[in-house]
């Protein structure tokens, strides 16, 4: 494996640095094989909504839930759930790792200057190219669909242009441009936080208690004023309101633990982190199954209660670190060596996250009118879109220029 892939620095994984660690480059490796199963069984999930009646309507469902299939099965609501609470998050911390060492390296403007290439033409293309490409099947079954000419015309009438999960990589060059700026105010502010914190990294509890409390600051208050279901949008360019402070300081946190160093203290191979795997895997599924119950609770019985809408966020807040920290275990304790499996896995994962939506939408739009069972139809789609994602972003990265963006 090489160790040129200057993405792997800050964006979805690539291929290693010079500060490479196995176990966190396939972690995120994984995390976008989580990204691709999250969307490929939102097309059964119990509660996934009707149909538009057309793209302009509202509310405007098919931008999370492109297809709708008639076969569901109840267990992806759990999958999803506890997919929904962690994933992004965790992927803001695990890009925010490697941007210390980039900063340092490059300086601020050569580092944004890389950023504004290797994630800003990516978000172009996605926005531009594979966004419409994968809403396409939404308009397709809206009542009376009129051809390409029709969802242009509704298109472009929405106020907005849809990005889909291209979202995360505008996202993170903007967190990138916050990073680079306080490097070029105050040079040493990741090495003072990664100092501040250093007593936590020895002990997993200790810092797991730091990353709730600093994150129950930024998410809590936000979760009070905005629903999960409040999105931000400005033409391409949108976030999900609740959680944007949240992943904010999962990724400047991790930016602290990066200048630490990513294979010492905390991310240690033989850290009490990994040693502890048991624990931490554990307390993830503990802590999803109350943060699950309290938010039923809270939804159901008690929807007027700030009381309990607190609780709920404090249960999202709780089950998100605990479950960041058990695959980061995992993975520290038991990825630490090379597999081509995983390499390959790891050096495409980047085109993968950019290519996957169009993949799903379109084999689950096929699979409309098949009888077979939710969980069959789930099957097809999520190992398709890995399929045809993975060699489509492995036959691409055979151009040089294509090479050094993806």
């Amino acid at each position: 494996m090489t160790t040129s892939n200057p993405i792997a620095a800050t964006a979805v994984p690539g291929v290693p640095t010079a500060q490479y660690n196995h176990s966190i480059g396939y972690l995120r490796a994984f995390i976008v094989i989580l990204v691709v199963a999250h969307h490929s069984a939102l097309a059964y999930h119990q509660f996934a909504p009707p149909p538009s009646a057309s793209l302009v309507a509202q509310p405007r469902w098919w931008e999370a839930f492109p297809v709708v299939d008639a076969q569901r099965w109840s267990g992806f609501s759990l999958i999803v759930g506890f997919n929904d609470i962690f994933f992004m998050s965790l992927m803001f911390f695990l890009s925010g790792l490697f941007v210390w060492h980039g900063l340092q390296k490059k300086g601020s403007t050569k580092f944004l200057r890389d950023r504004l290439l290797r994630l800003g033409i990516p978000f172009i293309v996605a926005t531009a190219v594979l966004a419409p490409l994968a809403y396409y099947p939404a308009y397709l079954q809206t009542a009376g669909h009129a051809g390409i000419a029709g969802f242009w015309r509704q298109w472009l009438s929405l106020g907005q242009w849809p990005a889909g999960p291209a979202w995360f990589v505008w996202v993170l060059l903007v967190f990138d441009c916050i990073a680079a700026l306080s490097f070029a105010l105050a040079p040493r502010w990741g090495e003072t936080l990664g100092r501040i914190t250093s007593g936590a990294y020895r002990r997993p509890a200790a810092f797991f208690a730091l990353l709730a409390a600093i994150s129950a600051i930024a998410y809590i208050p936000m979760a009070l004023r905005f629903t999960a279901v409040d999105w931000v949008s400005f033409g391409p360019f949108t976030f999900q309101a609740s959680r944007i402070l949240h992943y904010l300081a999962y990724f400047l946190i991790a930016v602290g633990v990066g200048a630490w160093g990513v294979n010492r203290g905390l991310l240690a191979p033989d850290g009490k982190l990994a040693r502890r795997w048991p624990l931490w895997a554990t307390a993830a599924l503990v802590l999803f199954g109350l943060a699950s119950a309290v938010f039923v609770v809270a939804v159901t019985s008690h929807a007027q209660s700030q009381g309990w809408a607190i609780a709920r966020d404090a249960g999202f807040v709780l089950s998100c670190a605990a479950s960041s920290f058990a695959f980061l275990a995992l993975f520290i304790r038991f990825a630490s060596s090379r597999s081509l499996l995983f390499g390959s896995l790891s050096a495409n994962s980047y085109g993968i996250y950019l290519f996957h939506y169009a993949f799903v939408s379109w084999l689950q739009y096929a699979l409309l009118p098949a009888s077979f069972p939710a969980v069959a139809k789930f099957a097809v789609v999520f190992l398709g879109a890995l399929a045809l994602s993975w060699s489509t972003t492995a036959a691409i990265r055979r151009i040089p220029s294509v090479a050094r963006v993806v």
